[in-house]
């Protein structure tokens, strides 16, 4: 494990109904704070939430801001997913699908913002052409998401550098590292999969992000809203969970990073070279070609 870094992750279990609701994203905040304070915080090295754990765009909120600082011990950080915004009444707005770093001071060290988007829940494609028929986001808000730049590492202090993927990110093999960047310690996933319920997908979505650690040989924390949150070392062993559907609170040592993997080093570049050297050696060991010959004459 990493020596002095303990994390906390939070699982709020809010249902995707209860989730952007106007007279509740208050309740939803303060449910979390709440959660995140719980006894043995001043050993925490850094809270995680889920994405847009923060039901309002946090960086209009410098309040909200100072309220998840006021949780964290001295050289704690706050990781949570909230959506980032440019400037309230700028033209045009934007707006990000962000995880943001937040100090002990309410200062916002760090962003990261969403790359992979969903169509028609994130934005709306062709919007010039489909808006017009009456087809918009099925999910809250009438403005699409900008995408970001894509991968990056983050250096943050009191914790190894970072990759953060939000939601279905994690499931992009070879798309999860900066390739320009130092190889990361560990990889950051948040996600709300809230929207299947009791279903298969929330687990098929973490075992998809397990197999990223095993590919990169690091370890991954995974925060969702409404499960599964999980802690998962190189190997891809679990070593700490919280169960889909309930609430509650997962305080994890971050498990070391791993050697260089191969994948991680050159991506399906082996995969081909066996795929070749498949079919090579299939072609060499074929069975040879016989050639039927027209019987001898006078043989009946």
């Amino acid at each position: 494990v990493v020596p002095g870094v303990t994390l906390r992750l939070v699982q709020p279990n809010i249902s995707q109904t209860d989730k952007w609701s106007g007279d509740k994203r208050i309740e939803n905040f303060n449910k979390q704070l709440a959660m995140s304070a719980a006894p043995g915080i001043d050993r925490i090295s850094a809270v995680i939430w889920s994405e847009t754990a923060v039901p309002f765009t946090l960086s209009w909120e410098p309040e909200a801001q100072k309220a998840l600082g006021a949780i964290l011990p001295p050289g704690a950080l706050a990781l949570v997913g909230a959506t980032r915004a440019t400037p309230y009444g700028t033209e045009p707005l934007q707006a990000w699908n962000s995880i943001y770093a937040v100090d002990r001071a309410g200062t916002v060290l760090a962003t990261y913002d969403k790359a992979h988007l969903v169509p028609f829940g994130e934005y709306v494609p062709l919007r010039e052409l489909l808006a017009p028929l009456g087809i918009e986001k099925i999910t809250a808000g009438s403005v699409d998401f900008s995408p970001g730049p894509g991968p990056r590492t983050i250096d943050l202090p009191g914790l190894p550098p970072v990759s953060p993927q939000i939601c279905y990110e994690a499931i992009f093999p070879g798309a999860v590292l900066d390739p320009s960047a130092p190889r990361p310690g560990w990889m950051l996933n948040v996600t709300n999969d809230g929207w299947y319920g009791q279903t298969s997908g929330p687990h098929q979505h973490f075992a998809i992000a397990r197999t990223r650690a095993v590919e990169e040989g690091l370890p991954l924390v995974r925060a969702a809203n409404t499960g599964i949150s999980g802690v998962v070392d190189g190997y891809g062993r679990v070593t700490g969970e919280i169960a889909l559907g309930q609430a509650g609170i997962l305080d994890a040592a971050l498990p070391a990073a791993l050697p260089e993997t191969p994948y991680a080093r050159w991506g399906d570049a082996g995969f081909w070279l066996l795929l070749a050297l498949g079919l090579l050696f299939g072609w060499i060991g074929r069975p040879a070609r016989r050639t039927l010959r027209p019987p001898a004459a006078g043989l009946p």
